[in-house]
């Protein structure tokens, strides 16, 4: 199927860039809309994070990298050329870069780098340091990175302080938003250190934040830095306010939260229904000291699942996944673990216009007919809708479907245990996790599998082994979360393309290798407008869905927010994101809180 690309009269120097030519922020504009510009500095943020770390190095496949230091980039601690606005889909505005410059066709983009942009040592960041950091991201870094920049074929200076970035085909629209994500490194720094090194030698960043202490494994401490280059800028009003931000590690997630009740650490989102509907009976939340609040929005979801490795023989087949998938009683969940809080998931996109829910009509009908013959026939006829049961276990229904399947696949029940026809061999896997809370919510499902004659075990390991078995593949299933962006594009690749079943280290845990889902993926990518981008993204999620790749859990529409009463915040929360970092410390509340107890009665 062709698409019709969005083309622009001539370059344009701008301030900012988006997929199609909808900026919401002017030229002149002195900062977003959602923060307080004039928000003071000051205080500590102290928040939590669960197992341990041994590396600041967030860009190669070994270690397990601090708090602070996400998987692509360090906000905190590493500037990029662009930085994104929270309430739009996905525009990004000059940071490292004062203005872009993008052909016609999209096929280069020309970034300018601020002349007062400089790393932490006060050496100035340069077109030879944004060149170093793509080849070497590229060449050395984590597999994600070869594979997201793949159509990015040639990058060289053009100006004394220009970068241009030459793109393969000019038909992906996100690629520009892509290169500006880019968190850029000192070329310098790294003729002296090691890049492929993930161990806890000091980097070198040239965002809000240094690192000021490390306690190995059990806190990490950044430290904002006075009259830093970038603090003035229009991205970067009203936010990193707080002086100090501190991450305290914790052996699990119960510990954590018990710390979080003593008054250890300041902030969380809670993401436990029990936590959330029973533990928070406490003084300082009748006094006010702590706050509770539960606040509705409409963040893209994504899908929270239970994957399964189809490069294992036993889950090849999807008439097998999908009778595993029956077996999965959501709502007896929900009523006995989860306190009614939670909805069932049925999207990759959930909770957003994304989502393929009902049945696929005009552009996403059109899409998919091109390919009807190598789609099971359900995603014409039929609405994806997970099991709805009635939250008393009663699952004899969907036994006895997932039987059917199970039959149809070659597996049959002997002496109790379902074994296959070919092979002689009984089904059994392992569901691999590294939340201990996992061991008691998936009990039932465990269970429900053996009434079919399967014997599933639960292994807990901890964050390190979880960390190198997923990205080796070395599982049977998992319990992950795919996080999704308002406005889909590349990463998708990443998630669920061939060309990244086997690269280790990818995010495609399923190892799908469908090559409708890769035709998909290019049509997301190559969307010229939000509309045939929705229409590509729906057809997509829907046989991504009848496929039984994963077994979907649930997810919740609403942030459940805790916080110790110490902060001022914006009165207005984006549409795309949870911004803690233009919060700011109230220092007349924060005196309230000095030398409170909350077992105190």
């Amino acid at each position: 199927m062709s698409i019709a690309l969005a083309t622009f009269e001539k370059p344009y120097p701008s301030h900012g860039i988006d997929l199609y030519n909808q900026l919401k922020y002017a030229e002149d504009f002195k900062n977003f809309d959602y923060v307080n510009p004039n928000a003071p500095k000051g205080g500590e943020l102290i928040l939590a994070a669960i197992g341990g770390f041994d590396s600041l190095n967030p860009f190669v496949i070994k270690g397990v990298p601090a708090a602070g230091m996400t998987y692509i980039y360090a906000s905190y601690f590493y500037a990029t050329l662009l930085a994104h606005s929270s309430d739009e889909p996905l525009a990004a505005y000059g940071y490292i870069a004062e203005k872009i410059e993008l052909a016609p066709d999209r096929s280069w983009i020309i970034f300018t780098l601020r002349k007062n942009a400089t790393f932490h040592d006060g050496t100035s960041i340069t077109p030879e340091d944004v060149i170093f950091t793509f080849n070497t991201l590229k060449e050395k870094g984590n597999p994600f990175f070869k594979a997201y920049y793949r159509e990015i074929i040639n990058v060289e200076q053009v100006g004394k302080n220009q970068v241009k970035f030459s793109l393969l085909s000019g038909k992906n629209l996100e690629l520009p938003v892509i290169v500006g994500d880019m968190p850029i490194l000192s070329k310098n720094y790294y003729t002296k250190h090691n890049f492929e090194d993930a161990g806890l030698v000091l980097p070198l960043g040239s965002g809000p934040y240094k690192i000021e202490a490390i306690d190995a494994g059990k806190s990490i401490t950044y430290k904002r830095i006075e009259n830093w280059w970038g603090e003035n800028l229009p991205v970067n009003k009203g936010h990193y306010n707080f002086n100090k931000i501190k991450y305290l590690y914790f052996r699990d997630g119960t510990v954590a939260f018990e710390a979080f009740k003593s008054g250890a650490y300041d902030f969380r989102i809670e993401n436990e229904s029990k936590n959330w509907a029973k533990g928070y009976d406490l003084p300082a939340v009748k006094q006010g000291k702590l706050i509770k609040k539960t606040i509705p929005h409409h963040m893209i979801q994504g899908m929270q699942a239970l994957i399964f490795n189809t490069r294992r023989d036993l889950f090849k087949n999807s008439e097998v996944r999908q009778a595993l998938s029956l077996l999965f009683d959501f709502e007896w969940m929900n009523k006995n673990l989860f306190y009614g809080f939670y909805k069932r998931t049925n999207s990759y996109f959930e909770n957003s216009e994304l989502a393929g829910h009902g049945l696929p009509e005009q552009d996403e009908l059109k899409i998919l007919e091109a390919y009807r013959s190598q789609l099971p026939n359900e995603v014409f006829t039929t609405a994806f809708q997970m099991p709805i049961l009635d939250g008393t276990s009663n699952i004899r229904p969907q036994i006895r479907k997932a039987q059917d399947l199970l039959k149809q696949a070659g597996w049959v029940m002997q002496s109790q245990k379902l074994i296959h026809t070919k092979t002689n061999q009984p089904f059994t896997f392992e569901i691999l996790t590294d939340q201990p809370v996992y061991i008691r919510i998936l009990q039932g499902f465990v269970n429900n599998l053996k009434r079919v004659g399967i014997e599933a075990n639960i292994r807990l390991v901890d964050a390190a082994q979880y960390e190198s078995r997923t990205a080796n593949f070395d599982f049977d299933m998992i319990v992950q979360k795919i996080g999704q962006s308002p406005s889909p594009g590349n990463e998708q690749v990443e998630f669920w393309s061939s060309k990244t079943a086997n690269i280790k280290g990818s995010f495609n845990y399923a190892g799908i290798k469908n090559p409708v889902i890769d035709r998909l993926i290019e049509q997301v990518v190559k969307a010229s407008s939000r509309k045939l981008l929705i229409a590509a993204t729906r057809a997509l999620d829907r046989v991504l869905l009848w496929n039984y790749y994963v077994i979907p859990m649930w997810h919740n529409n609403t942030y459940w927010v805790a916080y110790w009463n110490k902060f001022g915040q914006p009165k207005v929360i984006p549409a795309y994101n949870f911004p803690l970092d233009t919060w700011w410390v109230d220092s007349k509340l924060e005196e309230k809180l000095i030398g409170y107890k909350i077992h105190e009665k």
